[in-house]
């Protein structure tokens, strides 16, 4: 799926080296939302979506480009071709655009500190990434996303396997991190943990 026309203006600071923006996604009528995480002034960026000339200087040298899974390409490819650098996706992603420079499996350690957690329920092939340092932080792209102080899970008609998905917000509970990042909605830095559990039990209920 091509990049979002929209371009984003403004870069947030969710925590010391988690940067993040969001825009309207015109191609889904929706938000969308990409995270960077920066260390020694090298900047990966997760899910990147496209900004406007002036914030993207802002991010500094860019290290490397990782992708959760086929369906947050975005402006990876774009991003890759300007600043010359590697782009990390999932292996046994079907539909990319362009042929990724290095593979990654679960478990994997990527660029940035990130370790690759499988995720699937969206697709088979999705993945989350773990932050481990700081305060630790968990970037759960499709499965769950933010509404103002609640969350939900993505609507099922953007799910391969909704019952999968649900799986896998269970099995986040397993890690320790202090901030839940998302691919559509705002960083939570108030008890994400207890938020997904509240998620899962809603869901439950209906």
């Amino acid at each position: 799926m091509s990049e979002p026309r929209n371009r984003a203006r403004k870069i947030e600071t969710v925590a010391p080296g988690i940067l993040h923006w969001g825009l309207h996604d015109d191609r889904i009528n929706f938000r969308s939302d990409a995270h960077a995480i920066k260390v020694a002034g090298q900047t990966v960026l997760i899910d990147p979506l496209p900004l406007v000339e002036g914030a993207l200087k802002k991010l500094g040298t860019i290290e490397a480009i990782c992708l959760t899974g086929s369906c947050h390409q975005r402006s990876a490819w774009r991003y890759r071709k300007q600043f010359g650098v590697k782009v990390y996706a999932p292996q046994g992603a079907v539909g990319l655009e362009e042929e990724p420079d290095i593979w990654y499996a679960t478990g994997d350690r990527l660029p940035g500190g990130l370790k690759a957690v499988h995720a699937p329920g969206p697709t088979a092939v999705h993945y989350a990434f773990h932050l481990e340092r700081g305060r630790r932080a968990l970037f759960c792209a499709d499965i769950l996303m933010r509404e103002g102080k609640k969350l939900r899970f993505v609507s099922n008609e953007y799910q391969d396997d909704p019952k999968r998905t649900r799986e896998t917000a269970k099995s986040f509970l397993q890690l320790q991190f202090g901030i839940l990042c998302f691919d559509h909605g705002a960083p939570m830095m108030k008890n994400p943990r207890a938020a997904i559990q509240k998620a899962l039990e809603a869901d439950e209920r209906r």
